[in-house]
């Protein structure tokens, strides 16, 4: 049988999962769903049927249902630290690992670890654990995916700084949507059982007004949705080989114009379960001898962000972008190439032109497509 036949390379992939735990994510619109509630009675039910489970990290914001619902479950005690002169808890990764419970449970998975620990983010925390072969349930809002900042932002006004690659969803084995009306989330908020009272008011002021929430219910019904139509597509193998698409993102060192791309690229390559890079092509006037500090902490920001969300990145020196960009695109057999929507700006829209003429040009002979992303 051949190496690459496709059922043989789908037994392989399933053979390299099987070693790594199993991940469940519960998302939501927004806090007060019912989340971590959710994931605590599913925890009471596996533990009823004999399943190994531990509670790893539980945060129930002082809610008395979700708080009653921890009776009974074993817990795995914090990690305790000092940070600024006060004891902050964190969740402890060698004490699970440690333990081997089949399953563990593992709140906030956008929370950003206190500074000193091993890991930056929680999602990190929980790739370890997974990857020591145990079993996670973990949970996380509609407005921490990273490709979605931008939406969410623009829907709320609000910018969310906690957030987590697509990569970290697209890994799950199972996502599921805990859906409520927008009336139901406002008379759970009016009632007391998301904020304190102080805070209700500002809330429906704010975040939860119900346009907002229609809007991310939407967001998260469509996230949930094309992440089963991706897991079906994914692990039922093609009879058919057929061309896979590849997205190469250009970006520049603008700092909010290179996010845009990376972020919307991530979403494309995500919905299509595509691998995806990120081009910078260096020109001399940006050579490390003359590029501003400040365009060149934006660029490393931005490689990182672009390498989080599961991208490969590719930095070339050229005095001709469009030459560069076309043969980057050609050795890595890219099917769609993507660029930002440059400034207007009259001397930077004849530059850009000139780059879109002759990549144009070029793509005309060629399968690549090319995508302005506004």
């Amino acid at each position: 049988m051949s190496e690459t036949n496709p059922s043989a390379q789908h037994f392989l992939d399933l053979i390299k999962k099987s070693r790594r735990g199993k991940f469940k994510i519960y998302i939501g619109m927004s806090a007060g769903v019912g989340k971590t509630f959710r994931m605590l009675q599913e925890a009471h039910a596996l533990l009823r049927n004999g399943i190994d489970v531990k509670i790893g990290y539980i945060e129930t914001h002082n809610r008395k249902e979700t708080h009653d619902l921890l009776d009974g479950l074993p817990v795995i005690p914090r990690r305790k630290l000092f940070y600024k002169g006060k004891e902050l808890d964190e969740l402890d990764v060698q004490a699970v690992i440690g333990l081997r419970p089949e399953v563990v449970v593992v709140d906030e998975l956008a929370h950003t670890n206190i500074e000193g620990s091993k890991n930056d983010k929680r999602w990190q925390d929980v790739l370890e654990i997974l990857e020591a072969g145990i079993n996670v349930i973990s949970a996380v809002n509609i407005q921490h995916i990273e490709s979605l900042n931008e939406e969410v932002k623009g829907i709320t006004g609000v910018e969310v700084k906690e957030r987590i690659p697509d990569s970290v969803l697209g890994a799950a084995d199972e996502v599921v949507n805990i859906d409520l009306t927008a009336d139901e989330l406002i008379t759970r908020l009016k009632e007391g059982k998301i904020y304190k009272p102080e805070k209700i008011q500002t809330a429906l002021n704010n975040f939860f007004k119900p346009d907002h929430i229609l809007q991310l219910r939407e967001l998260a019904l469509k996230e949930v949705a094309s992440q089963v139509e991706r897991k079906v597509e994914t692990e039922i193998p093609k009879l058919v080989a057929s061309k896979r698409e590849k997205f190469l993102a250009c970006i520049s060192s603008n700092e909010s114009t290179a996010r845009h791309v990376i972020r919307k690229t991530a979403r494309l390559a995500s919905y299509y379960n595509s691998k995806w890079f990120v081009l910078y092509v260096q020109t001399p006037n940006e050579s490390q001898d003359k590029i501003a500090l400040d365009k060149q902490r934006h660029l490393i920001n931005n490689f990182k962000l672009a390498t989080e969300m599961g991208a490969e990145i590719i930095r070339v020196q050229d005095t001709n972008v469009s030459e560069a960009i076309i043969q980057v695109a050609e050795q890595r057999e890219i099917t769609t190439i993507c660029l930002g929507k440059p400034h207007i700006n009259l001397l930077r829209v004849i530059l850009a032109t000139n780059v879109f003429n002759n990549l144009l040009k070029k793509l005309s002979s060629s399968d690549i497509d090319l995508v302005i992303l506004s």
